[in-house]
This record gives structure tokens, sequence and C-alpha cells, in this order.
């Protein structure tokens, strides 16, 4: 709270805000604004929905504080930023930007709103640092009377979701965030403008693209798809290596990567699940020259976003919201970040020092370190749970991490002795 105080002029939202983060960091089971008041103690929610219709606060500005806040408490050498979206299903046609669209959250077409994040990961973690309501363009953008009902400002109009994500990245980088490195799906590196601002800028990138991506090779002379450049590569062009930490292991795939276009540092990566053989490609391209296992790293960072939003709508209510406004939308979704965001402060700052290798992983028995869940239910116990003592509290967080990292060891062993060597 001493971070956000100043964005409020008055006392009265202050304390509601400090109240509604106590709620998000709370257990309770859902956190929109009548549960949370009721958590908090509050006679009735029309404080906490005030806070988020009709105070004066800028969002905005609390945003550029959550960033801040993340580059200094995660901030190192090798910071990723990353791009995705994530969909919030609604009822109705009502609230700002919803209508059926594609909703990689519900695997179908359903009737949901879409949030465009920029997520910034570092060996010490991860968080989201902004967000953007995807504004559909036909339902949406030429719809005056259905703008004005949802609050939407007359400034605002169409954009791309990449467009919206380079907006996010040039906003970042203009406030002083240090990375080299962006990472996305398809849905952003099929984009040739975000490329092309991302050179322009300077900053690296590994970007998915489809399958039926083309691209020259042979300095430009010959124009392919990337599934058909696959079937030309001798055996030899795949090497193994690992894309990162999962759940139950190192993440081992074959990779490859071949030289396209004219520049010096432009490849297609492509990369072979090694039990069902399944591909997927992405174009990069860096100022500098890299090893294939950089770009290989860079592209498994890119699920550090997916972790970032189960974390967000798990432990903090990102998609608990019952709001129909778009600054309504802004707010809570920004409060929720600043949530997560203390949350993986925490958790980095007592985690201990992580070896470059993971081999001690296997060996290793203590307990695993503190994650973003286990805080959350620790925090929830201090404020929330008065007569369980800390001895009590600190007993069953040390047992379940013991007995998760006992599982932890299984896995990778497993991993280990199942992986094959050619």
């Amino acid at each position: 709270m001493i971070r956000i105080a100043g964005r409020f002029g008055r006392v009265e939202p202050r304390a509601t805000a400090r109240a509604y983060l106590l709620g998000l960091l709370s257990s309770v089971e859902r956190k929109n604004c009548w549960q949370l008041a009721e958590q908090v103690g509050h006679a009735r929610p029309g404080p906490m929905q005030r806070l988020l219709r009709y105070a004066r606060w800028d969002a905005d500005a609390v945003r550029d504080d959550v960033r801040t806040c993340a580059v200094e408490c995660l901030g190192t050498d090798g910071g990723v930023l990353i791009v995705d979206e994530t969909g919030f299903v609604k009822k109705g046609r009502a609230s700002a930007g919803v209508q059926r669209q594609y909703s990689g959250t519900a695997g179908r077409i359903e009737n949901s709103q879409i949030g465009v994040f920029l997520a910034y990961a570092t060996q010490r973690g991860r968080a989201l640092i902004d967000r953007r309501l995807y504004l559909p363009e036909h339902s949406w953008g030429s719809d005056p009377e259905r703008r004005r009902a949802a609050g939407i400002p007359e400034t605002v109009q169409f954009a791309t979701k990449p467009r919206l994500a380079g907006g996010m990245i040039a906003a970042a980088l203009d406030a002083g965030l240090t990375a080299s490195w962006v990472t996305g799906d398809e849905a952003y590196g099929q984009d040739p403008h975000l490329r092309a601002s991302l050179e322009e800028t300077g900053i690296g990138y590994v970007l998915a693209v489809a399958c039926s991506t083309r691209v020259r090779i042979n300095q430009g002379r010959a124009l392919v798809g990337a599934d058909t450049l696959v079937g030309r590569l001798p055996t030899a062009a795949l090497q193994r290596h690992s894309a990162g930490n999962g759940a139950k292991g190192l993440r081992y795939y074959d990779w490859a990567w071949v030289h396209i276009g004219t520049g010096d540092h432009r490849h297609l990566l492509i990369r072979r699940n090694r039990t069902t053989g399944e591909l997927a490609f992405y174009l990069c391209w860096s100022p500098t020259h890299v090893p294939l296992s950089e770009l290989v790293r860079f592209a498994g960072v890119r699920w550090s976003v997916e972790e970032c939003f189960q974390a967000a709508k798990s432990q903090v209510g990102l998609d608990h919201y019952q709001v129909r406004h778009w600054t309504s939308w802004h707010r809570h979704i920004t409060l929720a970040m600043l949530a997560l965001a203390f949350l993986t402060a925490l958790a980095a700052d007592a985690a201990p020092d992580r070896p470059a290798s993971t081999h001690h992983l296997v060996r290793s028995r203590n307990p695993i370190a503190l994650t973003v869940p286990e805080m959350r239910h620790l925090l929830a116990g201090v404020f929330h749970s008065p007569g369980v003592s800390a001895a009590r509290l600190l007993h069953w967080s040390n047992w379940r991490r013991r007995h998760q990292a006992t599982s932890r060891r299984s896995h990778y062993r497993r991993r280990t002795t199942s992986e094959p060597t050619g």
C-alpha cells in the first residue's frame, strides 16, 4: 500500500483499496465485491463497488507501480517479456468488449471478454505487468451507444491483439524496463508489423508461427513452407535440448534451426516432440549472434505466462470480477496484478539461490521453495485465522513442501531414466 497510496487523493478509497487487496489475498471462495466486503468485515459491498467504478484514482498509474515493483523484485540479467491473452467467460452482452469469440481458457468459441497481457519473467519469478482489454471491431468499434453504456472512452479505437501487445512492450521499454527478448504464441508471431517494430527497437524475439508459414532460405532465393522444410533436414540437424523445467522434470525436445532471409541473425526454429513427433515452429531474430540453446530457452520461457494466468485466477481472483464497465474491469485486473506481484516478490525473496544445474533436484531432500499458492495460504492464515498459531501454519507448510519435493524427485528420476538418449 505504501507503493500505491499516493495514487488515491482521499483516505476512504485508499482504505478500501487496502481492504480489497487483503480480500484478494484471502482464502474467500469468490473474489467479487460482495464476498470481499463480507470477508474484510464491511457491512455492505458499496465501498468496494465505488472503488472499482466511481472513486477517483488512475488504474494506469497503479499499473506503472506494479511494473516497477516487478522489475525491482524480479529484475536480473536475462529478463524476457511475454505476450499472451486469456479469456473471461461472461453472460449477456453488456460487459465491455464481450462477444462470442474463441477463448483459449474455454478451448472453444464462447461469449467472453479477451484480455491481452504482458508478463515479465526472470530466473527469480514471473509476474503480469500490463493489460489491455481487447475491443472487437465490428460488435463494439462502430456502436457508439453500446460503447457509451459500457464506459469505453472515445479515444479508445479498435486495435488488433498484436498491436495491443506492441503498445505494452513499447510502454515497458519507455519506462526503463530492461529486457532483450520477447516471446509469444502464434497470434503474435504471425503479425509482421509486431516483428518489424521489435527489430526496429533492437529487441530480439522468439515467436511461434503456424506450420503453414512460408520462409525464404538459400539467401532468400527459395520460398518454402515451414512444414515442407522439416522434411529436407538431415537427421543430424536435430539436437536434443531442454526447454526448461516442467512439473515432472526437464522438458526435452528435438530442436533444429535454419537460417532464413538475408539477415545475419534470422532463423526458423523447429521443435519436435520426442514421443509424439508433433512439430512446432518459431520465427527468431536477434541483433547479435546467439546459440541454439539460448533460442530454445527463450521459446520455453513462453509457458511462464500460462503459470501467471493460472496463479492470478486461482490465487487472487483475476477472473472473479462481476463488473461490466470499462473502468471497473481495468481497476479490478490491476489490483489483482498487484496482489500477484506481491506474492511473487515474497516467494522470490524467500527462495534459496538456484543452482545452474537441475541435477540436484533428483537428490535433494529439502522441501520445495515457497510458491505463490503457499505464500498466499500462509498470508491468509496470518490475516484471517487469528486462532491458528504461527507454529501450526509453518508445520503444515513444511509438511506440504516436503511431500511435494518427494513427488518431484520421483517425477524427475522417472523422466531421467525414461528419456531416450538418441
